[in-house]
């Protein structure tokens, strides 16, 4: 998969695509059945998706806009998965949250991109205060030679499968729920980072996972898998603003069971297997020892781990 970072560098090679644009947050199996209808309709054309970054929800709504499910490194991840040709990565801006729909349409999609099909929903919309729709869409692709596709929704035991809907299910602690919707466990990934080193204090040391910029739609204490280069690990997990230790940010802190080396900077991804409880708040540093004991204990016997 290739990765085009801004409409600058789209280059005349990249010209003549099967397109499809959105924020494809979470990659969910309703994102994957968008890539296969446009690959299958794609005949022979390289196939590109642009996603924003960005997302614009959060260009406008600020600390307001919905929780993202994964941050850029894991979408992308996901996305090669996919079997996508391109990703078109573009900076969501005022100047182009400014442009017009048929602006959107003549200097984007046609000058820029020289498209040939475009795959989207009846629901589509683009441009300022989105005013293009699907209509528009259609009525201006034979005078720029491109085709509009219609991709039909995808549900899931009768329902939309959407971002928002795996976003309820991990506000939910359901695992489960959102696992079906991704096709995928849930999982977090980012960069090991020095902390305040306070679970060594109490015999439980953390690995500090700076969370690239998302604040996940779930919290609390969860038994993991971790992926650090290849190399699988096992652990206790607490996602959450750490209330005990009067935490502000929220934070991904991870036990790993049998371990103790030094890993600051490494990238790893931590898989949420099983929600063993809520975060909450513990009168003293040794009630919370106690409490995170039983966790790493019930973790252990949840993900097969010897002590």
């Amino acid at each position: 998969m290739e990765l085009i970072r801004g409409l600058h560098n789209v280059a005349p090679r990249h010209r003549g695509c099967a397109l499809t644009v959105g924020n494809f947050d979470g990659v969910h199996l309703g994102h994957q059945a968008i890539v296969r209808q446009l690959r299958a309709e794609a005949a022979g054309l390289p196939t590109t998706l642009m996603i924003f970054e960005p997302h614009p929800l959060e260009f406008f709504r600020g600390d307001n806009a919905p929780l993202r499910l994964t941050g850029l490194a894991e979408k992308l991840l996901r996305l090669r998965a996919t079997g996508i040709d391109r990703v078109l990565l573009v900076r969501f801006t005022a100047g182009f949250g400014a442009l017009a729909p048929r602006e959107f349409i003549d200097e984007v999609l046609a000058a820029r991109l020289g498209v040939r099909l475009v795959v989207v929903g009846d629901d589509f919309r683009f441009g300022a205060k989105s005013a293009g729709d699907f209509t528009l869409l259609t009525e201006c692709a034979a005078p720029h030679g491109f085709r509009v596709a219609r991709h039909e929704t995808f549900e899931l035991d009768g329902e939309r499968v959407s971002s928002s809907r795996v976003r309820k299910c991990l506000e939910a602690g359901d695992l489960r729920g959102a696992e079906a919707l991704l096709g995928a466990t849930y999982n977090i990934q980012g960069r090991v980072a020095y902390g305040r080193q306070l679970g060594r204090t109490i015999g439980f040391p953390t690995a500090n996972v700076r969370l690239d910029g998302i604040r996940p739609p779930i919290c609390g204490v969860f038994a993991v898998r971790v992926d650090m280069n290849g190399e699988q690990l096992a652990g206790v997990a607490n996602v959450g603003r750490r209330p005990t230790v009067v935490g502000e940010d929220v934070q991904l802190e991870v036990h790993l069971f049998n371990f103790n080396r030094s890993i600051y900077g490494q990238r790893i991804r931590v898989e949420l297997v099983e929600r063993l409880r809520p975060e909450r708040k513990f009168e003293s540093l040794d009630a919370l020892k106690v409490q995170i004991a039983r966790d790493a204990a019930g973790a252990r016997r949840l993900l097969g781990v010897d002590r």
